[in-house]
């Protein structure tokens, strides 16, 4: 297998499907890194948390019960450890600062830089319980990481961060997007979503590396 597979991987930073597919992609990468390359995009799942809770979550017991259907929801992943806080005393307003902070990071810097601090906003949150939502907590971690805030913030103030981020949230709806986290294949024409297992998305991956994409469009 020499040819080099692209897949638009969809992602909200605040969705524990998300967290618990890291897993997975840390696998595939390990096992199809020079076969495949994930091209990260976000999307608006948690862009408005409030209204999110209070129209999907209101009758099951608002905030406590979407946390409680969390914790039930990585209890069979033992990697997947979640801070006892998430949604029950830490809860962010929205996603879309860190999205627009992660896309800062990538025209300031590169593609990996930006993945890198995705997955270090996403352990603060779900491992240290930290509100990602909150623009001074991500200035401190990126801070913490190294990173030139100041020319971060050059890309948010300039607008290009935003257009950026708004180019991920237009063409997530081009595309159908459902939900996070979203897999798309072969230019479009497979999506595979929510809780995939590994195996499933693998097979995928290797069954479109095996064989040409044209024979898809044959008609």
């Amino acid at each position: 297998m020499d040819k080099t597979i692209i897949i638009d991987y969809y992602t909200d930073i605040l969705c524990v499907w998300a967290w618990i597919a890291q897993k997975r992609v840390d696998e595939l990468n390990k096992k199809l890194g020079n076969n495949i390359e994930l091209q990260y995009h976000y999307l608006d799942v948690f862009g408005d948390v409030p209204t999110k809770i209070t129209t999907q979550w209101q009758s099951k017991g608002g905030f406590m019960g979407f946390a409680e259907h969390i914790q039930q929801s990585v209890s069979a992943f033992e990697y997947a450890d979640i801070n006892p806080k998430v949604w029950t005393q830490v809860r962010p307003t929205t996603s879309a600062n860190a999205h627009l902070m992660l896309k800062a990071v990538e025209i300031t810097y590169d593609k990996k830089k930006s993945i890198d601090m995705a997955l270090t906003f996403r352990t603060a949150f779900f491992i240290d319980g930290l509100d990602i939502g909150n623009l001074d907590v991500l200035c401190d971690l990126v801070n913490a990481n190294g990173l030139d805030l100041n020319a971060i913030n050059t890309s948010i103030r300039d607008g290009s961060a935003m257009a950026s981020l708004m180019g991920d949230y237009q063409q997530s709806k081009r595309q159908n997007i459902n939900g996070s986290p979203s897999f798309v294949l072969d230019g479009g024409r497979q999506t595979l979503y929510g809780n995939v297992g590994f195996d499933v998305i693998l097979a995928n991956i290797e069954a479109l590396l095996k064989h040409s994409t044209d024979e898809a469009s044959w008609c």
